[in-house]
């Protein structure tokens, strides 16, 4: 499970058996969960969040999307 990204008390990253998917994120911060698709970007589901974390969440995803989009291809290039 690649950590891709941290910011604040926010750890964003793939499970590696998930490439069959569409391009998505997970977050874990604070007591919390989220699982977001990136194109577009928008939440799949969530636990233990409130509407600000989530807020800030998509805020975090959108100005990194690039940098995230970039990691899941390079790591689920390489699987299979």
């Amino acid at each position: 499970m690649p950590t891709v990204l941290r910011s604040g008390r926010y750890r964003f990253f793939f499970f590696s058996n998930e490439g069959s998917e569409p391009a998505h994120i997970h977050v874990e911060g604070g007591d919390g969960y989220a699982k977001l698709w990136l194109e577009p970007t928008a939440l799949a589901e969530a636990h233990g969040l409130n509407v600000k974390e989530l807020r800030e969440i998509r805020q975090i995803v959108l100005e990194h999307k690039n940098e995230i989009i970039e990691a899941w291809n390079e790591h689920f290039r390489h699987q299979g």
